[in-house]
């Protein structure tokens, strides 16, 4: 394997935390012109080895070399001397500033002792315009979308002439458009002998841009291969430590009565006279490309956004649904495609995420909640869900995606909702873990529940649902069962065709 020698070597990294050891004498290398993808489940401690590569954590064994020779990085600071970016899956920029203060940040263009607005303004426009964004440089940062924010902070590391970039999950936030933008990106890097690390839950990525594959498991180094040399199912394999033969369970259950039905819903001029029904048992999903007005339909029926005309049944009686609040009443749980900003409270525990929704559950006599109880509860789920957490009190920022997840279906559930409607169910979210929560859908379905799953991932939408409707532009322009459903038919909808 080795006709090219690593531009970066660790060797032997250990990392532990209170509580959890994160990282047992993990390697990993990269070279120059190349892009090492680096793989694993969520919670594998891809984000602490490169954290500790990065500068944020201090390793606790193992070394570090650089061209060969060891190196200490002890902060910051320390890796940036060393040519070592990283671009964050939480964008680190400050979005009170502009996007040239936010790109000379830390290295400010100086006349004297003032600052040369107008070097660091024309530096930038020269950096926008490389990387084809249309922007003025004096933008504030809030200003601009989400995709446009990843491509400031790829822009930010590339032009600190690093010579390793490590890009955790880059494209999560990104159109198609700026996905391509960003491997023309990564061509043009490899070409100037930078060494690429890439984590990325999307396969097809890594065959596309990456050279090399290091795979992690629980902590652990499973080993580097180069990818043309590997498979999907051989990667799946190595990540999990077992074949995943089905990598989409599927439970025939025979549905009962209509538990949920829409009719003809409108909201403004973007949700046109929807109508369908879910089925006791069933697994409804809905597709659609982006902007066709999935989650806008499930907002509606959950009560955050107020339709303009149309009715919602459930068990075939009307339900007046004005707030989430009715929503839960009627049955209806929600969990919405971002969990962070709208499923979970990061600065509080598994426990209080696991409950918040139900407090009135736990309250006694007295009207003081029932701590023992509620942390029962916390316990049988954790369990039952198959959470990872040392404990129901850790803060739950400090979850790996899946387990935030898991977290979240754990809090509805707790409501026993009838309607369970989950908005892309799987997103950055590991092959394992994505197992795990198809199982959860499947065990509602077979307890009689209905279930609503709107997904953007092809496979996911023919893999676990019983039956598939499809939007375009606000309407539903085609409704197809398990055995019709294939990826062509869903497209042909999907962009408008109905005929």
């Amino acid at each position: 394997m080795q006709n090219k020698k690593p531009i970066l070597e660790m060797v032997g990294i250990s990392k532990t935390f209170p509580g959890v050891k994160a990282l047992d004498k993990v390697n990993l290398r990269a070279y120059e012109g190349e892009v090492m993808a680096l793989l694993g489940e969520n919670g594998a401690g891809k984000s602490t080895l490169m954290k500790i590569l990065s500068g944020v954590y201090q390793r606790d064994e193992g070394e570090i070399k650089i061209e060969g020779q060891d190196v200490e990085i002890k902060n910051i600071k320390d890796a940036q001397k060393l040519g070592i970016s990283i671009i964050h899956q939480e964008l680190s920029l400050l979005t009170n500033l502009s996007i040239y203060e936010n790109l000379f940040l830390g290295c400010e263009i100086r006349d004297g002792l003032k600052l040369n607005k107008k070097e660091m303004v024309k530096k930038s426009e020269e950096l926008l315009r490389e990387f084809d964004l249309n922007i003025s440089p004096k933008t504030i940062v809030k200003e601009l979308t989400v995709g446009e924010m990843q491509m400031v902070e790829i822009i930010k590391a590339v032009s600190k002439d690093a010579r390793i970039i490590i890009m955790d999950e880059p494209t999560t936030a990104l159109t198609e458009v700026e996905t391509q933008k960003l491997f023309k990106i990564i061509e043009q890097l490899k070409s100037q002998d930078v060494a690429v690390i890439y984590i990325s839950h999307r396969m097809e990525e890594i065959f596309k841009i990456c050279d090399r594959v290091t795979v992690l498991r629980d902590g652990t180094y499973i080993g580097e291969e180069y990818i043309k040399n590997v498979s999907r199912d051989d990667l799946i394999s190595m990540m999990v430590g077992r074949k995943l033969e089905e990598q989409f369970p599927y439970v025939e259950v025979k549905p009962g009565k209509a538990i949920l039905e829409v009719k003809n819903i409108k909201w403004n001029d973007k949700i046109k006279d929807v109508s369908f029904e879910l089925k006791s048992g069933e697994i409804l999903g809905i597709a659609g490309l982006m902007g066709s007005g999935r989650t806008e339909v499930a907002k509606l029926i959950f009560g955050e956004y107020k339709k303009t005309s149309g009715e919602v049944y459930i068990d075939g009686k009307k339900v007046d649904i004005k707030s989430p609040k009715d929503a839960i009443n009627s049955g209806i749980a929600y969990l919405s495609e971002d969990r962070k900003k709208e499923g979970l409270i990061l600065k509080l525990s598994v426990l209080e995420n696991m409950t918040i929704s139900n407090l009135s559950k736990y309250e006694n006599r007295i009207k003081r909640i029932d701590r023992s109880k509620e942390l029962d509860d916390c316990k049988e789920y954790t369990k039952k869900l198959s959470i990872k957490t040392f404990s129901p009190y850790q803060l739950v920022k400090n979850l790996s995606g899946g387990n935030q997840q898991k977290v979240i279906i754990a809090k509805w559930l707790l409501n026993l909702p009838k309607v369970l409607i989950i908005d892309e169910p799987t997103k950055g979210i590991d092959v394992g873990a994505k197992k795990e929560i198809y199982e959860i859908l499947n065990e509602l379905k077979s307890q009689g529940k209905g279930v609503i799953m709107i997904s953007s991932d092809m496979e996911e939408i023919l893999g676990v649902s019983d039956r598939i409707i499809v939007m375009h532009e606000g309407k539903i322009t085609g409704e197809i069962s398990r055995k019709e459903a294939n990826q062509e038919i869903i497209m042909k909808y999907a962009v408008g065709l109905t005929d």
